[in-house]
């Protein structure tokens, strides 16, 4: 299923494109039959097919289901039993997932076949960006990209993030030349497992490189911004190695140092004034610009829970254009932009079809849940109404305009999987349907790779009122905002609190409420730790306690903009400009946590 093609031929590219898009029907078709064929005798697919692969059996037997309906087969094979449970080809590594299940990253099964078909992604992405900004092969990309920390389980199968897993893969190491994807980075930068050392390894490289860079950018747009801070930071102690055409002594790791070496390999002291110059500025409105002249586009992705980072972007960047070029997943990878210089708040994606076999799940009108129980073992089930429900819709049969949840089935041994992704119809490329990117299912809150949904949000906030409870106190109502002013960004939390039997605000122990910030974030998931204690990409947690009276304001806002008073709940996540105003006017003390939360790997049981 997956084509041959030379990425550095940009109209054989351009061509293998016209012609996934226009056949995707037959395609999705052919992804089915070979999944099925090759996947029919596994212990999953076994006990509802009775041998049969056609696809209306598939449709009819095969259930739609979330992470807890198949994380006993995975854990099973992490714990050492055969991948043949849910797939007929070896198992080779398990990917960790950004959302949780329990408090842990859900673990996504992946095959060596899986790597042959991320690379192909990649290099199918080359045309794409060749179409619309041309000379991108005459010098190099200023991509900051890191591994995050695995593990191995009780099978030996190592349990990564998706990008860790093909960074380290043979695929990315022994890559073939390709003139448009030639990286300032060394790969022993980026395959450092020391994060900080790695940022200032592979800025380094960047600045001594600045004359070739094309284009600068990172996986999501909350790790460039970071890495800005970072160069701020850190600009004296980088202007001076390349002063001096050497490294800082903490710099430990022998690749890195090799590495970097290699590249300063002499004094540069012109280049380190000029940069230095650029730098000393006021403000560092365009720094992006002004450090790397020649760039033509900053590459990020700005969609979903990343697109409230696009108006610091957009300050630090000159008015480069903002580019996702890209929708992949832990499950699989999915789609591209075919517009990649289109405003980010019109970005859509168009899923190539020979990566999976696509299936949609109809969502409501407020695209916030979708249809459940739909085509149970054949038979529609009515809702609660007795009306009957819509049933799963394949790639080509979506509709303009309409919602989605995306359900994948895939070549790693995942068969009619929920991801979690609300997706919007927005056009077609021939016969492909392009969607946006709405948000993900029940998640509200996200500042990196962390999402934390509202019943994660209120155990937390649960555990932490208990500090107050016996001291007489009462949490009445919260919400909760991603503030993103700052870098790293951080979790606020809107509490109104008073006195039992009374309206009074109580006297607030700061200590206690600090604790409340930390109880706060040990309750969060183990990715949401992750990133604040390993990664560092997500800053304390805090509490804003705001006046009596402050949610009835707040009620009284959100009717005025068209909910009804009947059905109003307290959002739980606050998005709205004008809403955050009417909590920040009433805030009477400012707590944050003083100490990050505990992490570790998580471990598979056994």
């Amino acid at each position: 299923m997956l084509p041959v093609f030379d990425p550095n031929d940009y109209e054989a590219g351009l061509k293998l494109l016209e012609d996934l898009t226009n056949n995707a029907c037959q395609i999705q078709q052919k992804v089915l039959e070979e999944i099925l064929t090759t996947n029919l005798h596994t212990e999953y697919l076994k006990s509802f097919l009775d041998g049969d692969s056609g696809k209306e059996n598939f449709k009819n037997k095969v259930p739609v289901v979330n992470y807890e309906d198949i994380k006993p087969c995975i854990e099973r094979i992490a714990n050492g039993e055969p991948s043949s449970i849910i797939s007929a080809k070896p198992i080779t590594e398990l990917l960790t997932s950004s959302g949780t299940s329990g408090g842990q990253p859900k673990l996504m099964p992946s095959t060596a076949e899986e790597l042959e078909r991320k690379t192909f992604f990649y290099n199918i992405l080359v045309p794409v960006m060749n179409k619309y900004v041309d000379g991108l092969d005459k010098g190099k990309a200023m991509y900051l990209l890191f591994i995050k920390p695995e593990i191995s389980t009780p099978s030996g199968l190592m349990a990564r993030p998706v990008l860790t897993s093909y960074y380290k893969s043979n695929n990315f190491r022994n890559r073939a030349f390709n003139r448009y994807n030639v990286y300032t980075s060394p790969d022993e930068t980026i395959l450092c497992s020391d994060s900080k050392q790695s940022m200032y390894c592979q800025l380094l490289c960047g600045l001594a490189q600045r004359e070739e860079v094309l284009r600068v950018g990172a996986v999501f747009a909350s790790a460039l911004l970071r890495a800005i801070k970072f160069l701020e930071e850190y600009l004296k102690e980088l202007c001076s190695n390349i002063r001096a055409g050497s490294v800082s002594d903490w710099i430990t790791d022998p690749g890195c140092r090799d590495a970097v070496l290699s590249i300063l390999s002499k004094p540069n002291s012109e280049l380190a004034d000029l940069i230095e110059d650029e730098c000393s500025g006021k403000s560092w409105e365009g720094i992006i610009k002004k450090l790397w002249p020649r760039t033509k586009y900053i590459e990020v992705i700005v969609t979903g829970s990343m697109a409230q980072y696009i108006p610091t972007l957009e300050f630090y960047s000159g008015g480069l254009p903002l580019v996702s070029t890209m929708y992949g997943s832990s499950e699989c990878y999915l789609g591209i932009n075919f517009k990649p210089l289109c405003n980010p708040s019109d970005v859509s994606y168009t899923l190539l079809p020979n990566m999976a076999y696509f299936e949609f799940l109809p969502v409501d009108n407020n695209h916030e849940e979708a249809v459940h129980n739909v085509q149970c073992n054949g038979v529609r089930v009515p809702d609660q109404n007795g009306k009957e429900k819509a049933e799963v819709v394949d790639l080509v049969d979506v509709k303009l305009g309409h919602y989605y949840e995306l359900i994948v089935t895939t070549f790693t041994g995942l068969y009619r999987y929920r991801v979690g992704d609300i997706l919007m119809v927005t056009g077609f490329c021939n016969n492909a349907p392009q969607f946006r990117f709405v948000h993900r299912r029940n998640v509200v809150l996200s500042i990196d790779t962390d999402k934390t949904n509202e019943e994660d949000l209120l155990k937390a906030v649960t555990r932490a009122k208990s500090l107050l409870e016996p001291l007489g106190f009462l949490l009445t109502e919260y919400t909760s905002f991603a503030d993103t002013d700052s870098i790293p960004g951080h979790y606020v939390l809107f509490w109104e609190l008073k006195m039992r039997g009374t309206n009074d605000l109580p006297e607030l122990d700061p200590i206690i409420m600090e604790r409340c910030c930390s109880v706060v974030e040990e309750s969060l998931d183990s990715v949401y730790r992750r990133c604040r204690k390993k990664d560092k990409s997500i800053g304390p947690l805090e509490i804003r306690v705001v006046t009596h009276g402050t949610f009835d304001a707040l009620m009284d806002f959100c009717v005025s903009q068209g909910s009804s008073v009947n059905q109003y709940k307290t959002p739980r996540c606050i998005k709205s400009e004008e809403a955050l105003e009417i909590l920040d006017s009433r805030v009477v003390g400012r707590f944050s946590s003083n100490k990050t939360p505990f992490w570790e790997p998580f471990r598979i049981e056994t």
